[in-house]
């Protein structure tokens, strides 16, 4: 009987761990991050080298992403519609790629049709800075360049509860 009561604790305890972990409101911000500074770094867009912190003053979307990872793949055309929905209220959204093989990028990003921002870091430095170790992750960066949110895995970008967060966000100087 014992031994019955135990292994019902136990089976209870993980369903409860799976159910936490599940849940969308697990992967919906790390709140240990928010109003911590955005770490600087370099890219190129356009042939031009530009810093984080020109963007300063926007809203930005920084997206780590792959095309080798489904979920990425999964959530490039929610991120094409969320740039175009912020983009004219002053936000952003920049990707920064981890692939290897530049083909394989230049090659997603014109057949899928990316109309942000988006630079290759095969190095992964950039994302390493970030504590990054699975993609996507996304950091919201407010206009000051302070981290509001994490976000871990792919997101549906124009959900109702997104584009509420992101117009708050917007309206915000």
């Amino acid at each position: 009987m014992k031994r019955k009561i135990l292994t019902g604790i136990t089976l209870g305890a993980v369903a409860g761990l799976l159910i936490l972990f599940a849940s969308p409101s697990y992967n919906q911000g790390e709140a240990s991050l928010a109003g911590s500074t955005a770490k600087p770094f370099s890219f190129v867009e356009n042939g031009k080298q530009m810093q984080l912190s020109d963007l300063r003053g926007k809203v930005v979307v920084l997206n780590f992403w792959a095309t080798w990872c489904p979920p990425c793949v999964e959530e490039t055309p929610s991120l094409i519609a969320l740039q175009r929905e912020i983009a004219p209220k002053g936000g952003v959204v920049l990707g920064i790629s981890v692939d290897d093989d530049a083909q394989a990028y230049a090659q997603f990003v014109q057949a899928n049709g990316i109309d942000y921002p988006t630079f290759r870091d095969p190095s992964r430095k950039i994302p390493a800075s970030y504590g990054t170790s699975m993609y996507p992750d996304t950091y919201i960066i407010d206009r000051h360049g302070k981290i509001a949110r994490k976000l871990v895995g792919a997101q549906d970008w124009t959900s109702p509860e997104m584009t509420a967060y992101f117009n708050s966000l917007l309206a915000k100087n």
